[in-house]
């Protein structure tokens, strides 16, 4: 065992005071007998002062930036290497479980607990970030906390307005925050070497290898349209089968295909039919016209855009042999996220070492690494949740899976830590 190795007695309080730490976070919620926290909402200031305190205590120096990230760092050895950067956040959806985003935050917070404690340092600093929006709830538009680290807030959302009326900048002004300072939130290319990130999976997929952790290759890309079958209503007694311009049984016809499709492209991409109204909606007329949204992801976007490509041409095709029109337009687009592959082989090393195996997956939910991947390289570890529910009251994780994730987390975190040279450099080098 070496000064870095974090031993199991460790690993298992640790992992109880993370999972204690994410009831109290629980608890300060917008709502009562649910958990929503929304950005610069009064629970959103609450949950960063606790989370500041418990920084603190782990000894780091605490400070909450100018769009509300709460922020910690624990000095390394060396001043004039960049820092090694953890976090995840801490807003929710509305009935939100209390693990996505928070779990993040309080292992990273354990990580450096653990190194204070015995008065170690490790050559470079730790950052710990909660970042203050990954979601959206409020204002509709995600990522808030992580673009303002990388500076890329959007001139227009300070305008943008929640459910009652009040916009971003009012909402900073609410909070104790400048809106005119947002771009001192931005940190240098040079601050960080890399941004760690270690999250539930938000799926079924290590529950069913049964693998408590699992190393992310990419964060899906997506892409989001509305489509529509345009025919030609009719009475549904007087027109002949072959001579009717059906919308709806063309559409249901792609439907049947798509999941065809989209298997046949790899197991990774997946394609979701969420929305379907059929119109003139009458038991006894046929649908002359059809409107559905169609939600296609995978890890890959070159990948992606020729999925999208083949499932529209489906579509086409169909509607062409039955007379009728087809037509879709986009209104969502973002590419995908690969993580870098040298945190992904260092993560990889980790995992062997503490559980055995290393199993590799997409994730299909966004990340704050989306963003923080435009400035620094990017790497992620899931760690199984029950039935693979989240967004949800009933999203679990395991006590002792959390255990084995804070010792591969900080096998990993010391290892690239104490790797000789500017990691940074070596990263972009690669």
């Amino acid at each position: 065992m070496t000064d870095y190795d974090m031993p199991e007695p460790f690993a298992a309080d640790a992992a109880r005071r993370v999972m204690a730490r994410c009831d109290i976070l629980a608890a300060i919620s917008e709502t009562p007998g649910q958990l929503t926290r929304t950005y610069l909402s009064r629970e959103h200031l609450l949950a960063n002062k606790q989370v500041g305190e418990w920084m603190r205590s782990a000894g780091m120096r605490v400070w909450q930036d100018s769009v509300g990230n709460i922020c910690g760092r624990y000095e390394g050895q060396q001043e004039d290497l960049p820092a090694i950067l953890l976090g995840s956040h801490l807003d929710t959806v509305r009935n939100a479980g209390r693990y996505d985003g928070m779990l993040g935050v309080l292992t990273a917070i354990e990580l450096v607990h653990f190194l204070h404690q015995r008065q170690l340092r490790l050559p470079r600093a730790i950052e710990v970030i909660g970042f203050a929006d990954e979601e959206g709830t409020r204002f509709g538009i995600a990522l808030l906390g992580s673009r303002g680290i990388t500076g890329t807030w959007p001139p227009d959302w300070l305008g943008r307005k929640d459910e009652e009326g009040i916009d971003v900048a009012q909402a900073m002004t609410r909070a104790g925050l400048d809106p005119a300072l947002i771009l001192r939130a931005k940190r240098d290319a040079k601050d960080f070497a890399a941004y760690l990130e270690l999250h539930i999976e938000q799926g079924p997929c290590l529950e069913q290898v049964g693998t408590a952790l699992g190393v992310v290759t990419a964060i899906n890309g997506a892409r989001r349209l509305n489509c529509r079958f345009a025919g030609v209503a009719g009475h549904a007694g007087t027109v002949p089968m072959p001579l009717r311009k059906d919308a709806l049984s063309a559409a249901a016809r792609w439907i049947a295909q798509i999941d065809d499709l989209t298997v046949a492209r790899g197991p990774q991409m997946v394609a979701t039919v969420g929305t379907l109204q059929c119109l003139p909606g009458a038991v006894n007329v046929i649908p002359g016209e059809v409107k559905l949204t169609l939600d296609v992801r995978g890890p890959d976007s070159e990948e992606l855009q020729e999925l999208v490509t083949a499932l529209l041409g489906l579509a086409g095709t169909i509607a062409s042999r039955r007379g009728i029109g087809f037509s879709a337009e986009e209104f969502y687009h973002i590419g995908a996220t690969p993580c870098d592959a040298i945190l992904q082989a260092k993560l990889a090393e980790s995992l062997c070492r503490i559980q055995g195996s290393s199993p590799r997956l997409p994730s299909g939910a966004g990340h704050d690494a989306i963003a923080l991947a435009e400035c620094w390289p990017v790497g992620m570890l899931f760690i199984r949740c029950r039935r693979g529910i989240s967004h949800h009251p009933d999203e679990l994780v395991a006590e002792a899976d959390v255990a084995v994730a804070l010792r591969a987390y900080f096998d990993a975190v010391s290892a690239l830590a104490s790797t000789m040279g500017d990691i940074g450099a070596s990263l972009k080098a690669g």
